[in-house]
């Protein structure tokens, strides 16, 4: 039987505990890109709700409550309080709700059937490496909207992040997984690396360790004003490795800031990468490499012409949301709404495909 979904992964329509409550607002606070900081509030508050039960039993929080003295809690101030005394009220707190409605993710009716169609997201990060969520609970998100799998894809080590994985914890990260797909059966969370390309066009991880993974994500995160020629033989050079499914955000242009909504007139934060294009999507066709539509908001790579040059060749695509929070998954919806405005075909789209059929055709690469 697979795990339940859990009460802070589903729209808050029935009475929270004050832990889903406070889990709920950072989820929808994460899927509108929220300030950190304010993010971080909530989570430490929702730590403050575990000690305090834990160390004091589940009455004590409401006692305090009912003396008004939840803000004596060291970590709790007024907007967290009363998420936690509205929670054991037994109303859906108010913060919930205006966050319901004010951080929904818009789909286009065009879209909509897009993402009905998807099965799963192949490109997302967990707090083994720069996410702010364990394994599980990016698992249970993804249940929670009806995805029958994920790939894990945390960080390779070297330049990305400061914590990202090397091959003796990635080692451990996989029997991490095996126990995870063990409880949560019939879901499954399928192994993965979002690995470096490197200045070389070399990989930021060993061949025998990406061999061991069900899908891997190639991105540029480095480097990425080198000039046009070495750009492209970099980037053709790591499509042409066995290992490599995905194309990963193939541009690196950021339109706005980490933690900004972008706006439509604004200049790019980062500009895209110079390579020749026609030639990056001629290797992603010949070595069967899907180009990423990558769906967080301040990214939107590729752009609509690299997009639809990638179509003309063929390519298979991936919508990935590269959530690094769960309430980030939820911005697949984007990449929905940019796939049907290219009237892509949706069996092109390699996120729709059930698990078996996704390694059927990961696992043809590396031969």
């Amino acid at each position: 039987m697979t795990a339940a979904v859990p009460a802070w992964a589903r729209p808050a329509e029935a009475p929270l505990s004050p832990r889903d409550a406070l889990t709920r607002v950072v989820y929808l606070m994460d899927r509108s890109l929220a300030p950190g900081q304010k993010i971080k509030a909530f989570r430490r508050a929702r730590d403050v709700v575990d000690e305090v039960e834990r160390l004091r039993g589940p009455d004590e929080l409401a006692a305090m409550a009912a003396a008004g003295k939840l803000t004596d809690l060291p970590g709790i101030g007024a907007s967290t309080a009363a998420v936690i005394a509205q929670a054991l009220a037994g109303d859906v707190p108010e913060r919930v709700r205006d966050l319901e409605a004010s951080t929904a993710v818009p789909l286009s009716e065009a879209g909509a059937p897009y993402r009905a169609a998807l099965a799963g997201d192949c490109h997302l990060h967990s707090d083994w490496s720069d996410g702010g969520a364990p394994i599980r609970d990016m698992a249970l998100a993804a249940m929670g909207l009806g995805h029958r799998w994920m790939v894990l894809t945390d960080h390779s080590g070297r330049l990305t992040v400061a914590h990202g994985l090397n091959a003796e914890r990635l080692t451990e990260q996989l029997d991490v997984i095996a126990a995870l797909n063990a409880e949560m059966a019939p879901f499954r969370i399928l192994t993965g690396m979002e690995v470096d390309i490197l200045e070389d066009g070399t990989l930021d991880m060993t061949p025998e360790m990406l061999a061991r993974l069900d899908v891997v994500v190639a991105s540029v995160h480095s480097k990425l004003r080198m000039d046009r020629t070495a750009m492209t033989h970099r980037m053709v050079r790591a499509i042409a490795d066995p290992n490599v499914d995905i194309l990963g955000h193939c541009t690196g242009r950021k339109l706005s800031s980490s933690g900004e909504q972008p706006t439509s007139d604004a200049e790019p934060k980062r500009p895209p990468s110079d390579f020749d294009a026609e030639l990056i999507f001629a290797a992603c066709a010949k070595f069967d490499v899907a180009v990423e539509i990558n769906c967080r908001p301040e990214r939107q790579d590729p752009p609509d012409d690299l997009l639809e040059l990638a179509l003309e060749w063929d390519c298979k695509v991936s919508i990935d949301t590269d959530a690094h929070a769960p309430g980030q998954l939820e911005w697949q919806a984007y990449g929905c709404d940019k796939a049907a405005a290219h009237g892509i075909d949706p069996n092109q789209i390699v996120t729709t495909w059930d698990a078996d059929r996704l390694l059927a055709w990961t696992g043809a690469h590396a031969t």
